[in-house]
């Protein structure tokens, strides 16, 4: 079994959550364009670093718990962001740490 984290959060955190989940051991993500309303308002994604994005990671628990806690850590007081885990099946679990 995997998990799929999922991190929505702002646009701007981009660069800086790649390096973070690399050094945490994640061996790939996807990231899109997330638009929607929360407690911190409606984010439209009007401006490029303005808006939020949806960074999906596939792999084995002890990554996305590494990951998870190194993000609220670093980022929950300061940033919009959510992070959600769930149990995935996927095909060719080789691929996915």
């Amino acid at each position: 079994m995997r998990k799929l984290l999922t991190i929505i959060t702002e646009a701007a955190l981009e660069h800086l959550l790649i390096d973070d989940i690399e050094q945490l051991g994640a061996t790939g993500y996807t990231i899109t364009d997330a638009r929607g309303k929360g407690s911190r308002g409606t984010r439209n994604a009007g401006w490029e670093t303005n808006g939020n994005i949806r960074l999906e990671i596939i792999c084995d628990d002890e990554v996305a718990t590494a990951i998870s806690k190194h993000l609220q850590e670093k980022y929950y007081n300061n940033y919009a962001m959510i992070l959600y885990i769930c149990d995935v099946d996927v095909l060719r679990q080789d691929k996915f740490k």
